[in-house]
This record gives C-alpha cells, structure tokens and sequence, in this order.
C-alpha cells in the first residue's frame, strides 16, 4: 500500500485543487481518534452533534445572519451537496408560493454564469431545473447583473452569486446582482432570492475583506454555502450551508428519522457519513479564531499577489487577474508572443518539476482563450513560490528557445475544479 501510495503526486506541489492537503499534529491525532463517528448517528454522538451546531452559528455570526438564533443550518459532505441543498429549498420555496397562487410550478428556472461550478449542472439536470447561463465575456468577466432581466421571469427560482469564480477565483458582486433583482421586482413584482455559493471566498471574504457587502447583511440572500476543506482549512470532506432563517428552508424538506433508537431531524442527500471533519473544523475555530484566520489567509493572499506580479511581468503572459479577491489567479498567453508554444505546453513543462498547474479554455463564449490558474493553498509558501517563480521562466525560456512549433495533436485540458 505504501508502494502504491507513493505513486501520487506530491500534494503541496498541486496548485490547480482547492482542497486542503495540510493540517497540523494535533488536527491528525484528533482525525484518528474520531474516525469511527457518524455524524448522522446523534444519538449515539450528541456531542458530536452538538459540536457541529456552534460551528454553523459561528459561520452563522461571520456572515452577518440578522439573528444566529433563527438561522438554520447544516455540514454537509461538501460544498457540492451544500449547493444542492441550497437549490433544492430554492426550488421548493417557489413551488410551495406559485401552488398558493394557483400557478403552475412546473417549469423552475435558476440563473447562473456560465462560469458556474459543474455542480450547479449538475442540480439542474438531476433536479429538472432549466439552467439559464449568462455568459461571461471579456467586458464582463463574472456575473454581475448585467442584462438579467433578459433571463429572470415568474419562473425563476434564484440567482447563484458566486464568491470565487473556480476559473479565475475572481469575485462576483453579489451586491451589484442584489440592487440589479431589486430594480427588477420594482418593474415587475418579482422577488427573486440569491445563493451565494462561497465554496471559496465564504472563508476569505470575512477575514480579508471585512467591509465587501456580501454576504447575509444584503436581505436579497437567502442562503450562504461554504466548502470546510477548501479555505476551511480541514480535510475532505466537509461542507456547510447555512439559511437566512428557519423559514428560507421549507419544512418539507426536513425529516424527522428514528434511527437506532434516537429521533433527529435530516436535511441531506447523505445519510451516514463522518463527523470526524466537524470536530476537526470546531478545533481549528477554537485553535486558530479570527485573528489566526486571518494570518493564514493573509499569507496565502500574500503568496498569491507576489506569484501574479512576478508572472505579471514576464513577457509572455499576461494577466486575468490578480489574486486579490481568493488567493487564486488565471493568466493567459499574450497576442502575438509566440506560435511555437501554448499553455498547455507550458503546463507539461511544469509537471517536469512536479508542479500542478492546469491549462484549460474559458466557458462558453470565450472557448477560443486558454488561460492557466494557480491556486494558493496553506502550505504554500513564499520560498516555494520563489522557486515556482524561477521554474516557469525557465519553461518558458526554453520554450521560446525552440526552432520549431511544438506538436498540438492530442492536447486535453487539464482543468480541474
């Protein structure tokens, strides 16, 4: 197994995943001795349950809910079945108000850009939800209200504002996308909700950038999703969701199990699945708070903006953006450099020297450009950002240096969300 094992790349080389690939000592031995918890099982393990209680009205206060008290929320086994959920009491909310109107209800539509997470595709097509994608273009490079009520109806469920683009780890406004519904239901009476899905920047935002209107504090939100293994420190998986109040998730949704012996509520797509992550999550709440929070992700933006200014100033690339908003960012090849080599390439290079670095083509309206994204994760430091810095303009070097164009035939994007 160790033989096997050591086949797989080394993690904290692999800046194309969001996951966590690092925690400390203390955070394994804890991982250790709760491996055998069942999150679902809170009879057996009420202090498990009662654990994962604090840390959803802790995210709860982060995001600015009116009152944690009346919030409501749940971990999950990711952010993709947070997202899921989050559709889901969108989808039921509209039904359960149209069937009061007397209305059909078949027909539910949800807005996206189409730079969404594969996830959303894939709630709308298990779902029968019509997914409405608003491409993102060179002059709008995220959703950010522009033009939607050219996709908003009385069939339209929500909106999802993403808080760190998977492409790019760019920001979009849901603030913006908030007055842009608000203009709306004053032309036409309707009251269209917006998830934000914070996968990523649900725990960057709040740390390193406090005063971004976002989250909870715009009345337009309904529901915030985070991924725990992404910039919530802890391994996979775990993921949170968490509601304005009781009444944003439909009751329906919510049922009462007895299971070995006890009652609980159960709001998830999974039904027995480990609490160890939970507990993991409450210790680095407690370990790290605000401040060392902050620190981390502090450093990883630092790391971020230093590798995008270095990349940033090498003749061949040029910028998507900075690495400002999640500590992630995308570069594209600049027009005109060189017919000898392209990302992909580039990308293989890299992989020479370990590094993950993946090329891939924008969503659909900008398919024809190819950008490469670098994520910045704990664990990756300023001296190996400094080494990186020295191995792609080296790779780039020698591949300007060549005489002939590299060959093409065969080339697959390598993006991973």
């Amino acid at each position: 197994m160790h033989d096997e094992a050591m086949l797989d790349g080394n993690s904290r080389l692999n800046l194309a995943t969001f996951v966590g690939t690092w925690m400390d000592g203390f955070a394994s031995k804890i991982y250790a001795e709760s491996a055998d918890k069942n999150m679902v099982d809170k009879d057996e393990y009420p202090q498990t349950a009662a654990i994962e209680t604090r840390c959803w009205k802790m995210l709860a206060g982060l995001w600015h809910a009116p009152d944690r008290e009346k919030a409501i929320g749940t971990s999950t086994i990711g952010s993709s079945e947070a997202c899921m959920l989050a559709g889901l009491a969108l989808k039921r909310r509209w039904q359960l108000a149209r069937k009061a109107e007397g209305k059909p209800a078949d027909k539910p539509n949800l807005i996206l850009s189409s730079a969404v997470q594969v996830c959303w595709e894939k709630f709308c097509h298990y779902w029968d939800v019509e997914a409405r994608y608003v491409p993102i273009s060179l002059e709008h490079k995220v959703l950010d209200g522009h033009d939607l009520d050219a996709y908003v109806d009385e069939n339209t469920i929500g909106v999802v504002a993403i808080m760190g683009v998977t492409y790019t780890g760019m920001y979009e406004p849901v603030e913006k996308i908030a007055q842009a519904l608000d203009a709306i239901q004053q032309s036409t009476g309707l009251n269209i909700p917006i998830h934000v899905d914070g996968a990523s920047g649900g725990m960057i935002a709040p740390f390193l950038q406090p005063d971004l209107i976002w989250d909870f504090r715009l009345a337009r939100v309904a529901s915030i999703s985070t991924s725990a293994h992404k910039y919530g420190l802890v391994y996979p998986g775990l993921g949170w969701v968490i509601w304005r109040t009781e009444d944003d998730l439909p009751k329906e949704l919510v049922f009462d199990v007895t299971y070995l012996g006890g009652h609980m509520p159960s709001f998830a797509l999974n039904f027995s699945r480990p609490g160890a992550q939970v507990l993991l999550q409450y210790y680095l709440f407690l370990r790290l708070g605000f401040d060392g929070y902050y620190r981390v992700q502090k450093a990883s933006q630092d790391v971020a903006v230093y590798l995008a200014s270095e990349i940033g100033r090498m003749p061949a690339f040029e910028l998507w953006n900075d690495g400002t908003d999640i500590p992630v960012f995308a570069w594209q090849l600049r027009k005109g450099h060189t017919d000898k080599w392209n990302l992909y390439h580039l990308s293989e290079r890299l992989r020479l020297k370990g590094w993950l670095i993946p090329a891939y083509p924008m969503p659909d309206d900008l398919t024809d450009v190819v950008v490469q994204r670098i994520v910045v994760r704990n664990g990756l430091s300023r001296n190996l950002a400094e080494s990186l810095v020295i191995d792609i303009a080296e790779a780039a070097a020698y591949l300007d240096a060549l005489e002939a164009p590299m060959p093409t035939e065969g080339q697959v994007s390598a993006f991973t969300h």
